[in-house]
């Protein structure tokens, strides 16, 4: 493990959003041309940040010609009022009710061109049943399908009012374009925040000033965001308990909701688990291991993930192996930047990442790559055009 790459705790915070009062927000918007607005339910640490607050900060910093900021629906009865001067109105993975029906249908009345942002399959109600089986949820009482059906076929009703769509990439947005009037769905990427690139850096040059040399233990690292992924992580636990009963220097770090397994249950010390983290702390806790896993099932569903849980780890210098789903596959390069594993391959990639690991000449120069890539693909300040394009096409 990479130890003391800098300050043991970061002051970064989950409610990151408190620091951009509605009156400043409206003030930004009213700067230039064009005006978008972003709207999202409520404020989050996942969704809300990667879809609507990134990029509307991004136009804020690089194009102040641009009027540019994120709402939330509290706050609709302000925005409502600022609709007539809107050119483009981005609705991020809202539900349908009246109130936001009304709001589109007013937006579009006024010329304001309506799109519909979202970062994974849950806007069409014939994927319940998968989502469901997906995410290792419950499917034994009509409770759990009036939820799933509910809140799937609202996300799809608000998405079928707008003109157009922005996902996260080329598979996602073939779904998406089923769904939106216009039958047209643009691709914005998720992306590093500035504070997170800032610090991804700093972590990656002090790991880089260590020669890429830990303490003599290595740790794999599994973030999870949501309780969800048990049955994404069973594809790698066979694997690594495997890893662990032949290896002692090996441990394990579990990030944000650890899924129960049996096989590892016999390496409960070498098992650390953490507590769900802010983004910033989240970038710290990815640098301090040398191998970060993303194993997923193969279907529909997941082939429309994001990659940034490859890209959260190649910014500090960390080596990803993960399941070659859409996304991994087109950010990967598979033994260069990454590791892509199918189900049956994965006793065989993380000997692999470990040998590598061992060698701090070759992983050094691998990282390196990585990183340049990340930057070069997933900085914060790449981002303008594609947003804009998206948006006003």
């Amino acid at each position: 493990m990479f130890r003391n790459l800098i300050d043991a705790q970061i002051a970064g915070g989950t409610e990151f959003w408190n620091a951009y009062p509605l009156a400043k927000r409206i003030d930004r918007l009213r700067q230039g041309r064009p005006r978008i607005a972003w709207l999202y339910e409520k404020p989050d640490t996942s969704t809300f940040r990667y879809r609507c607050f990134n990029p509307s900060m991004t136009l804020a910093s690089l194009r102040p010609d641009i009027g540019a900021a994120w709402f939330v629906l509290e706050e609709m009865p302000t925005l409502f009022a600022a609709v007539s001067d809107l050119d483009v109105l981005v609705v991020c993975r809202v539900r349908y009710d009246a109130r936001i029906a009304r709001f589109i249908s007013y937006a579009i009345a006024q010329g304001c061109r309506v799109l519909f942002d979202c970062d994974d399959l849950v806007f069409d109600s014939r994927y319940v049943h998968l989502i469901i089986k997906t995410l290792d949820q419950p499917d034994n009482d009509h409770v759990h399908w009036d939820f799933w059906h509910g809140y799937i076929g609202r996300i799809e009703a608000t998405a079928r009012l707008c003109h157009g769509g922005i996902s996260t990439n080329a598979f996602l947005a073939s779904h998406l374009d089923q769904i939106v009037k216009g039958r047209s769905c643009a691709i914005v990427p998720n992306y590093l925040a500035p504070e997170q690139e800032n610090l991804s850096r700093q972590l990656l040059k002090a790991k880089r000033e260590q020669g890429f040399v830990g303490d003599g233990e290595i740790t794999i690292g599994y973030f999870s965001g949501t309780p969800t992924h048990n049955n994404d992580f069973a594809i790698a636990a066979p694997a690594l308990s495997r890893v662990l009963a032949r290896d002692d220097k090996t441990r394990l770090r579990i990030v944000g909701f650890p899924p129960p397994h049996p096989q590892l249950k016999d390496f409960g010390n070498r098992i650390e688990v953490v507590s769900l983290q802010d983004y910033l702390n989240l970038q710290r806790l990815i640098a301090e291991v040398e191998i970060n896993i993303a194993p997923l099932q193969d279907n529909e569903f997941t082939n429309c993930k994001s990659e940034l849980k490859y890209f959260e780890a190649a910014a500090v210098g960390t080596w990803t192996i993960a399941t070659p789903t859409h996304a991994f596959r087109h950010a990967i390069h598979n033994g260069t930047t990454g590791r892509l594993a199918y189900a049956h391959e994965w006793d065989e990639a993380l000997t692999e990442a470990l040998a590598l690991v061992r060698d701090p000449a070759q992983y050094a120069p691998i990282a390196e790559i990585a990183a340049e890539e990340c930057y070069a693909r997933y900085g914060w300040d790449k981002q303008a055009d594609l947003i804009l394009a998206a948006t006003c096409g």
